[in-house]
């Protein structure tokens, strides 16, 4: 029988981690629509907190760029995990162990910079074997071009790119929840 070519494209809150890449102050106010990524990355925040999505969240040498934008850290979920790293690639060892502790094989992607630190974290994350969706309005670079480049490569390599209200969406799955009432406010 042959494998349904759709299956890659279910969103699932049971099987889904948020990671959150490098989303900080000192970084994001050099960023081409900063203000459309931050509020869907507090979109996908509040959705990882009603549909019970564990939260990742990495911070580029924070000692001197600065820790999470401080709008983000106010709507973080309880129990979020904060990863201090150096390297461009966040899928290091300490992410990897929390990723496999975790159980599940999916990573909603959202960060900074595109086609740097995002690009380099989610082929990684493809190379381990996990099922990526890149949430393309939450993610961005300093020029529109590098944005588009590290896009395109992302979804070359395997990738699902969507929006983050499609990426809401699809995790709810259907209306008349309380999950999806507290949603459907934030996306109005």
């Amino acid at each position: 029988m042959e494998e349904n070519k759709t299956a890659r494209f279910h969103l699932n809150a049971e099987d889904a981690v948020l990671l959150v890449i490098d989303e900080q102050e000192k970084l994001m106010v050099a960023m081409d629509h900063a203000p459309q990524v931050l509020k869907n990355t507090k979109l996908l925040l509040l959705a990882a907190k009603e549909l019970g999505l564990p939260v990742l969240v990495t911070e580029q040498y924070p000692k001197g760029l600065g820790a999470t934008s401080a709008e983000l850290l106010e709507a973080m979920p309880e129990g979020w995990t904060r990863i201090e790293k150096m390297a461009f690639d966040a899928a290091g060892p300490e992410l990897l162990d929390k990723l496999s502790a975790l159980g599940r094989k999916t990573v909603v992607v959202c960060g900074t910079e595109t086609h740097v630190c995002v690009y380099q974290t989610t082929r990684s994350l493809l190379e381990q074997g996990y099922q990526v969706f890149l949430v393309q309005d939450a993610v961005c670079s300093r020029f529109t071009h590098n944005y588009k480049s590290g896009l395109a490569l992302m979804r070359e390599m395997g990738a699902v790119v969507l929006t983050a209200e499609g990426a809401v969406f699809d995790l709810l799955k259907v209306s008349g929840t309380p999950a999806f009432k507290v949603l459907s406010k934030a996306l109005k």
